[in-house]
C-alpha cells in the first residue's frame, strides 16, 4: 500500500515510517525542512515537500495514495482554537480527496468524556470544540464518517519511550526548573500510557484491517497515578517530591494546571478485541526510570 504520512518526522511519525516499510508498505512522508527530508530518505521513505497547512499540496500528495495517516498537529498552547481549526481544514481536505480509501486521524483519549465513573472507552464521545478546541479534530473526522468516508480515529494516551513521554515531558521540564517534582493532593488521578512501538503497530493494524467509522484507543496502561510519575521524575532528577494543594497548582503547573487534577484513565478493550492488538513494550514508569535525565 502507498501510504501518505503527515507528521512523518515527529515522534510518532519517525517510528511509523520503519513500522510501515517493514510490513511491505511504501511510505510517502511530508516534510517542510531539508533536515526532515534527509531523515525520511535515509529511513527509506519517499519525501513529499510541503507544510501540513498548505491544503493544495496536501491534495496533491493524497491523490496518489492508497491510504493516509494524519499524525501531524500543531501543539500551540498559546492559541489552541486556531490549532484545532487548522486541523479541521486539513482533515476535511484529506477526506475530500480520499473518498473510499482509508484515512486515520490522530486524536487523544484526553478529549473523551466517560459516560460512567470508569475509564473512557472507545464508544465515549467528546465535548464540542466550542468548549474544548482540540475536539475540532474529532468533529471533522465524524463529519466525514457521516458522509460514508473510510475514516478511523486513533486516540493516543501518553506515548513514551526513554526519550519522550508526551505531556509528561512538560512535567519533567517543570521539575527541573523548579527544583522539585510535584503532584496535587494525593496524586491518585491517572494518565493512560503506551510505548511508542505498540502505538505505531496499532496504526499499521488499523490501516490494514480497521473498520470505517471506528475509534481506536492505543492504550496499554489504563492509568498511571500522578504521584508515582512524580516519584519517578524526582528520582531521575534527584530532586524532592511533594504534594501541593489545589490552590497552588496554577503557580507550579502554569498552563497545565487545569489538567493536573483530572483523572484521565482510558480503556482499550474494544480496540484489542477488534484488531487483535496486544501491547508488549515497557511501561511508562520503567521508561521514566531508565531515561537519561542529563539530556535536556
Amino acid at each position: 500500500m502507498r501510504v501518505f504520512l503527515t507528521g512523518a518526522t515527529g515522534f510518532i511519525g519517525s517510528c511509523l515510517v520503519p513500522e510501515l516499510i517493514g510490513a511491505g508498505h511504501q511510505v510517502v512522508g511530508l516534510s517542510r525542512s531539508d533536515t526532515g527530508a534527509e531523515t525520511l530518505a535515509r529511513a527509506g521513505a519517499e519525501v513529499f515537500r510541503g507544510d501540513v497547512n498548505d491544503l493544495d499540496r496536501l491534495r496533491t500528495a493524497a491523490e496518489t495514495a492508497d491510504g493516509v495517516i494524519h499524525a501531524a498537529f500543531n501543539h500551540d498552547f498559546s492559541n489552541p482554537k486556531q490549532a484545532g481549526e487548522d486541523d479541521r481544514k486539513v482533515i476535511e481536505t484529506l477526506g475530500e480527496v480520499l473518498a473510499g480509501r482509508p484515512l486515520i486521524v490522530t486524536s487523544g483519549t484526553g478529549l473523551v468524556r466517560s459516560k460512567t465513573d470508569g475509564p473512557v472507552v472507545e464508544t465515549d464521545g467528546h465535548p464540542p470544540s466550542s468548549e474544548l478546541p482540540r475536539a475540532a479534530t474529532e468533529e471533522a473526522a465524524e463529519a466525514l464518517m457521516a458522509k460514508g468516508r473510510r475514516v478511523m480515529l486513533m486516540r493516543l494516551p501518553q506515548v513514551h519511550d526513554t526519550r519522550r513521554q508526551g505531556r509528561i515531558t512538560q512535567h519533567i521540564m517543570l521539575a527541573r526548573q523548579k527544583g522539585r517534582a510535584a503532584y496535587v493532593g494525593e496524586g491518585q488521578n491517572r494518565l493512560p500510557a503506551v510505548h511508542v512501538t505498540d502505538a505505531v503497530r496499532l496504526y499499521r493494524l488499523a490501516l490494514e484491517t480497521g473498520q470505517a467509522g471506528a475509534r481506536y484507543h492505543a492504550v496499554d496502561e489504563e492509568g498511571v497515578a500522578l504521584c508515582d510519575i512524580a516519584e519517578a521524575i524526582g528520582a531521575g532528577l534527584k530532586v524532592p517530591v511533594e504534594s501541593i494543594a489545589p490552590e497552588a497548582a496554577a503557580d507550579y503547573f502554569g498552563a497545565l494546571a487545569n489538567l493536573a487534577t483530572l483523572d484521565l484513565a482510558a480503556s482499550s478493550a474494544l480496540t484489542r478485541q477488534e484488531l487483535s492488538w496486544e501491547p508488549t513494550g515497557p511501561d511508562l514508569l520503567t521508561d521514566l526510570r531508565n531515561m537519561d535525565y542529563g539530556v535536556t
